[in-house]
């Protein structure tokens, strides 16, 4: 073994900090939000075998440093958005995504990672369906002071305040869609 790296709190995992350094140096803000396909495909091709194995083990395991913990929420939120996309999985892991971001936001890594990690630690009760977290998405980002995050966030509330999910999913998810939901659903197709 290495010295270096016999201590979990020496050095980042590799896993961690490739993901950290596609992300955020390599394609940047610009690709953050995009449904580009070749972004899609890139981030499977790194991103899916990191994502299978580590999806399986509980949210404490992710929570020994704050860059570790952003690496995983990203892992576990956006990248099945990209890897996923138009499918369930997309979903798959959000549950453990948000277990992580809790753990994070009460380690103080969100404020400690600071800048826009510190928003990629909010966007897991952003895509949730249940209320509780889409108003901890308000708080939170209201707290961040980013006000375009902050008004994707009441976007995000204001359909799960009037539907108690998001409509834009109801087809991948095999839902039917009530009353209202159709002309929503394009609405949100974006996010």
């Amino acid at each position: 073994m290495n010295m270096l790296t016999d201590s979990p709190d020496a050095v980042t995992a590799d896993w961690a900090a490739a993901l950290l350094d596609f992300w955020f140096n390599q394609i940047e803000e610009k690709g953050w939000w995009s449904h580009d396909p070749e972004l899609d495909q890139l981030c499977k091709e790194r991103f899916l075998e990191v994502w299978e194995e580590k999806r399986l083990l509980p949210a404490a395991d992710f929570l020994e440093r704050a860059d570790e913990a952003l690496a995983a929420a990203l892992l576990f939120d956006q990248l099945p958005r990209n890897m996923f996309r138009q499918s369930a999985t997309a979903f798959a892991t959000d549950p453990l995504a948000r277990d992580i971001a809790r753990g994070a936001i009460a380690h103080g890594y969100d404020i400690q990672i600071g800048g826009a990690g510190r928003l990629f630690f909010y966007m897991p009760f952003q895509h949730s369906e249940a209320l509780e977290d889409q108003e901890l998405s308000l708080t939170l980002f209201a707290a961040a002071g980013d006000q375009q995050s902050l008004d994707f966030a009441r976007r995000h509330h204001a359909v799960i305040e009037r539907f108690g999910r998001f409509p834009h999913r109801n087809a991948v998810l095999g839902r039917q869609d009530q009353p209202g939901e159709a002309g929503t659903a394009s609405e949100g197709a974006s996010w």
